[in-house]
């Protein structure tokens, strides 16, 4: 059996390299000259390899320790005790113990009582099915109350939609909670993060070590233009100058790129796949000489401020590992046309360093060593009430056919951890119906 892969980020080097440990011959095929997608690196102008977006490994990520186990990365995965605040009313409050919980301003005893109360309960919800029709904003005033709600969760549902949620179920802030609680271990309740030395790209070449020696072939800066369909069956997939034929075909793009490349699919199901949108995002990296906030997540609850939150991902990864460098990150969620997505970075550089300007008065410009604009048009897939159904399976109606997506990933948050995880799933999917 041999298998075409269309995609060379985390998901579909994963999914070669579960599908290589089977004994089955795969071809990957990315359009950038870079492997990772999403997950790949971003080279600084000094060559300093980091990552393009923010991400973190969490002590609870199984998953994915053990997939470093399984390719000797264990050395060198780090973590650390990080530090989480918010932005409220121009002043930064740390949120780190019980005593600075019950010091945060914007709520009063009965409000801390109710917000606490909110993570706990969450944890306890084993059926998230109960949650897909009940409204986020609904839930959260239920449990956490008006005022928790209005300064506290209103704003940062805001951000992070830019704008508007009022089709969002309960599910999306019930996964957060559930994840970010798993951060905190121990008897202190010290919350922490992890890395991989030289970022995800260490685990996205050691995958690809293993998929070559197995005999497996990726080709990078090499887009697929079409997958060839006859008769209701994919045969192949159209390159730039030839076609390449597989017994099995996997795609692991978002899904409007998907559906771009099967215009000779049934019209329903081109129809179905149109039902799912994606927030984007613009996420400058900002490259300083010295640290910045010290958290490394800063909640931000100032709607005049554009970027979500400060991600400060050296507070976690020894700055030795990046070039010296400290690096934080601004993003900015984007629903689907925001005319965010279309400013250029100058004025995306202009804006962000006025608000941090503002933010920090004592902040020196001198301090910046980079400041690069990130972007992505297709990051989350948004998920709305009752829309369980509306998630595409893995075997598609055209035989021989597969997708695997971060679409399908509901409702867990799509992170290094549930991508792996689902490609896995998905090679155990493709490698049966080979067998069969």
């Amino acid at each position: 059996m041999n298998v075409g892969i269309i995609g060379g980020g985390i998901m579909g080097l994963s999914l070669g390299y579960f599908l290589a440990q089977q004994g089955i011959e795969t071809e990957i095929f990315e359009a950038s000259p870079t492997p990772g997608g999403l997950a790949g690196p971003l080279i600084l102008e000094d060559g300093t390899a980091v990552d393009r977006f923010y991400h973190a490994i969490l002590s609870s990520d199984g998953h994915l320790r053990e997939l470093c186990t399984e390719l000797n990365l264990v050395e060198r995965l780090n973590f650390r005790e990080t530090k989480m605040g918010f932005y409220y009313q121009n002043k930064i409050h740390s949120m780190n113990s019980v005593v600075e919980f019950l010091r945060f301003p914007p709520l009063g005893w009965i409000d801390r009582f109710r917000l606490g109360l909110t993570v706990l309960y969450a944890q306890f919800v084993r059926n998230w099915h109960q949650l897909e029709g009940v409204n986020v904003e609904q839930w959260l005033l239920r449990l956490s109350g008006r005022r928790t709600y209005e300064n506290i969760w209103r704003p940062l549902l805001k951000a992070k939609f830019d704008g508007g949620f009022d089709n969002t179920p309960a599910t999306y802030i019930w996964s957060r909670l559930v994840r970010m609680k798993s951060t905190r271990g121990g008897a202190n309740q010290k919350e922490e993060a992890g890395h991989l030395i030289g970022g995800y790209i260490t685990l996205l070449q050691a995958m690809t070590e293993k998929i070559e020696a197995a005999g497996g072939k990726i080709h990078l800066g090499c887009p697929a233009q079409k997958i060839e369909i006859e008769g209701n069956r994919a045969h192949g997939i159209r390159l730039r100058h030839e076609v390449r034929s597989f017994d099995a075909i996997v795609v692991t793009s978002q899904l409007p790129i998907f559906r771009r490349l099967i215009p000779d699919a049934g019209q329903e199901y081109l129809s179905f796949l149109d039902k799912t949108d994606y927030l984007g995002l613009v996420c400058p990296l900002l490259v300083l000489d010295r640290p910045l906030t010290g958290y490394w997540t800063l909640n931000i609850t100032n709607d005049n401020i554009p970027f979500t939150g400060i991600i400060e991902t050296t507070t976690y990864i020894d700055p030795q590992y990046v070039g010296g460098h400290h690096l934080v990150y601004l993003p900015k969620y984007t629903a689907p046309g925001s005319p965010w997505q279309q400013k250029s970075d100058d004025e995306i550089r202009l804006i962000w360093l006025g608000h941090l300007q503002a933010m920090f008065p004592h902040f020196d410009p001198a301090r910046i060593r980079h400041f690069v604009v990130n972007r992505a048009r297709y990051v989350e897939p948004l998920h709305g009430l009752n829309a369980a159904h509306l998630i595409p399976p893995v075997k598609t109606p055209v035989q021989n056919l597969y997708l695997a997506t971060t679409a399908q990933i509901y409702p867990a948050l799509t992170n290094g951890e549930s991508v792996t995880r689902h490609a896995r799933q998905v090679a155990e999917i493709v490698a049966a119906n080979g067998r069969q």
